[in-house]
């Protein structure tokens, strides 16, 4: 038996259209938390100084925690450079068609 829905399906080309934004918009997160990753590293964040006491371990993952650190940024927001990605990159694919 099939419960009658309020809401329409979206259409195909619709649903489309939204995973390619989707997709769109993360890969810009995406860069947007490698730049991040990279901006930390030279300013000296998680670097091994023994702060965290963790000897030659903590030297090795400094940088996986570095990523995580501008993973979690670029989630909460970041610098806004994922959105300004994210428009660039739906404004190229507008003039492709």
């Amino acid at each position: 038996m099939m419960i009658p829905t309020s809401l329409p399906a979206p259409t195909t080309t619709q649903a489309t259209a939204d995973q390619r934004e989707s997709r769109m918009r993360h890969k810009a997160q995406e860069l947007e938390a490698a730049f991040l990753a990279e901006m930390l590293a030279h300013a000296g964040v998680a670097e091994a100084q023994g702060a965290m006491t963790g000897g030659i371990g903590e030297e090795q993952f400094a940088s996986f925690l570095r990523r995580e650190q501008a993973n979690a940024i670029a989630q909460h927001g970041g610098l806004g450079l994922a959105e300004s990605i994210f428009e660039a990159m739906k404004g190229a694919e507008g003039n492709e068609n």
